[in-house]
């Protein structure tokens, strides 16, 4: 007969890795209070049975520490880094991982140089101790790659992704998961860059293997599609752009339910497309509910709410300026006024 947690006590092993698992769906789900509140609970319970050092303890710490960073309650997660970094010593891997963890916060908050600083150590501390070829140490120059495109470094961040790139193809194949990886984040350099052709052409090809290996629904084939949407939006095929966000957004509604951070992105990424295609009211309907449901979730003052305020601002300022050139066309028409362009 199976065993209940009710059987097993709340404090048994079993029962906190099920709580550990719960709280991992509720940050699928974009609960993150939830997921924060019964990381917590597990952390307490094994600092008071298994001590502070204990390697289980040390794992819910940093798991805590990740859901405060997806808050961006930084400081909170700051203190809990520093303990794991004192007792596991600098080059461990659960502290580099932590560090890799920060540096995305960082990124995501527009703090690029703290963040280089932090992914560079990662990176030397993991070429010295696993080789240039190993995978995690190829994650962390995909990382330092990311960071140096947001700074502008487009040329230092080109030469990365192709030599992460090459690496992946010659021992993953040119269809690995961690292969496709590559040639996506090489297409947004190009991107970044203005060569849309070259970006275009890779990611059609990440696109059209991601449906044929993984199905149409996949999470990595949809973010195959919105990173293709977003060059067509580049290229000024906002047609073309529109037609995969709705297709993004309708599937990632249907699977993941409409307040999943990944639901709110594509949400927000149809009413930039809107708006860019002119269609104003269309746009600001769609970041209103974007807003109102990220501000709910996530907090007021959460970086990704605070950035989808500045998008609806935006909208907005648009539809303010065109409704007052309309007013001025129509007083022209009837007589009121000169047309002017100043």
């Amino acid at each position: 007969m199976n065993e209940t947690m009710e059987d097993l006590g709340a404090e048994h092993p079993d029962t906190l890795t099920s709580m550990n698992n719960l709280a991992v769906t509720y940050l699928d789900q974009g609960k993150l209070k939830e997921a924060e509140e019964l990381k917590i609970q597990v952390l307490e319970i094994r600092k008071r049975i298994l001590g502070a050092e204990h390697p289980d303890t040390l794992t819910s710490m940093s798991n805590l520490a990740s859901t405060y960073l997806d808050q961006g309650k930084l400081k909170e997660a700051e203190e809990l880094k520093i303990q794991v970094k004192r007792i596991l010593g600098a080059e461990h891997p659960d502290t580099l991982t932590s560090m890799n963890n920060f540096a995305r916060s960082y990124s995501a908050e527009g703090k690029s140089e703290e963040a280089e600083k932090l992914e560079i150590q990662v990176l030397k501390i993991r070429k010295r101790i696993l080789g240039a070829e190993h995978p995690v140490t190829l994650t962390s120059m995909s990382n330092l790659a990311s960071t140096y495109l947001d700074q502008g470094k487009l040329k230092e961040a080109e030469e990365l992704k192709i030599q992460v790139l090459e690496i992946r193809k010659r021992i993953l194949g040119a269809e690995h998961p961690d292969t496709l990886i590559s040639m996506g984040n090489l297409a947004r350099s190009y991107s970044a860059q203005g060569k849309s052709e070259e970006a275009e052409k890779l990611e059609i090809q990440v696109l059209e293997i991601r449906k044929r290996t993984l199905g149409a629904e996949h999470p990595d084939t949809l973010t195959g599609m919105s990173n293709l949407a977003v060059t067509y939006s580049d290229q000024g095929k906002l047609k073309e752009a529109e037609e995969l966000k709705i297709q993004v957004l309708e599937i990632r509604k249907k699977i993941l339910g409409a307040e999943h951070p990944d639901t709110l992105t594509s949400m927000s990424n149809l009413a930039v497309t809107y708006s860019d295609q002119g269609k104003l009211k269309e746009a600001e309907e769609l970041q209103i509910q974007v807003v109102e449901i990220s501000t709910r979730v996530l907090g007021a003052e959460h970086p990704h709410t605070l950035i989808r305020m500045d998008i609806l601002a935006s909208i907005q300022q648009q539809q303010k300026k065109r409704n007052k050139v309309w007013k001025k066309v129509a007083k022209v028409f009837s007589g009121g006024m000169s047309l002017s362009t100043k």
